[in-house]
């Protein structure tokens, strides 16, 4: 039977458990929130930096018909932008005193399995609601609240004027997604496409389960909506449909926002230079030890806004 007389005795075992505890953490990297299914994550550069700067580049000029003997050559310009964006650090962290050490060694306990995995929790809950909607400590925004984003009502033509995807006909439904797609096409001047949708479960589930024709039909509304799309048309490839729990009261009046974007690094990214980071163990008083979890963040940076587009009002509130 293990037996430790004193806090400094104990050291030994609660670092082995420290050691043992980080190789579990890491295996569950993403144990609830899986943010990186929506958000590109970008891990690049040192993780202790301040920030990141980016450039970006920009022409202008023309090409004209011109005379073998004429002086009047059309010249193009180019012009250079900086921007630059800054990181922060989170972290959750757990404790335990010399009577936990020996009960733990006594029973043959693992000491931090619950205590760790609630921070590892903590941790992965804030990055997630870091990058669906950002922070308002630090001024950010997320995928689902960006104002840089055009967004608009789902038009008014389900049954009582309804926004709600429920009141509505799959063609009507059908209009709305080829409506907002067409939108970020328009408005980059045929240079953008929206690939990915993201949306309140309720509508997901919706289309997943009606059936086509008068509910009679072989093929559900979410698998007709991915073969008959004007992004799926023009590219022939496959438009990414899938539920975003976060966008179920995402809109301005609180009800269901539908997302549509190029789920491109070059377009939108979730800036995490330090991903989830388990710190040494170490004594804070005469029987107490403390250790914790950190991770550096720059939260979701919309890069091109062009390539997004809101659509807000297809569900009702979330009670």
């Amino acid at each position: 039977m293990t037996r430790f007389e004193d806090a400094q005795a104990a050291l030994p075992f609660v670092l082995a458990q420290g050691r043992n505890i980080e190789t579990r953490v890491y295996q569950r990297r993403y144990p609830a929130f899986n943010y990186a299914a929506h958000v590109p994550v970008v891990t690049e550069g040192q993780p202790w930096a301040i920030g990141t700067t980016f450039f970006t580049v920009d022409t202008a000029g023309e090409a004209k018909f011109l005379s073998g003997a004429g002086t009047d050559m059309p010249f193009n310009q180019v012009t250079r932008d900086q921007a630059s964006h800054d990181f922060a650090m989170i972290g959750s962290g757990w404790e335990w005193n010399l009577e936990e050490i020996n009960q733990a060694a006594l029973y043959g306990v693992n000491l931090n399995d619950t205590k760790a995995m609630s921070a590892a929790d903590k941790v992965e809950r804030l990055l997630n609601g870091i990058a669906m909607r950002g922070s308002t400590e630090k001024n950010w925004t997320g995928l689902l609240n960006s104002t840089i984003v055009a967004r608009t009502d789902a038009a008014a033509t389900g049954t009582g004027s309804s926004t709600f995807w429920a009141s509505k006909t799959v063609d009507q439904i059908l209009a709305d997604i080829n409506g907002v797609l067409s939108s970020v096409r328009t408005n980059t001047s045929e240079v953008e496409w929206a690939d990915t949708l993201r949306m309140p479960p309720d509508a997901f589930r919706d289309l997943a389960t009606r059936r086509m024709g008068a509910g009679d039909g072989f093929m559900t509304v979410l698998e007709f909506i991915r073969r008959n799309n004007i992004y799926t048309a023009e590219t022939g490839q496959a438009l990414d449909i899938q539920p975003l729990r976060e966008a179920r009261n995402a809109s301005q009046d609180g009800g269901g926002r539908l997302v549509a974007y190029r789920k491109d690094p070059e377009v939108v990214r979730f800036h995490l230079p330090m991903p989830r980071r388990v710190l040494a163990p170490r004594q804070k008083s005469i029987m107490g030890f403390e250790t914790g979890i950190i991770a550096r963040t720059g939260g979701t940076e919309i890069r091109l806004p062009g390539a997004f587009a809101y659509l807000d009002e297809i569900t009702a509130p979330a009670a």
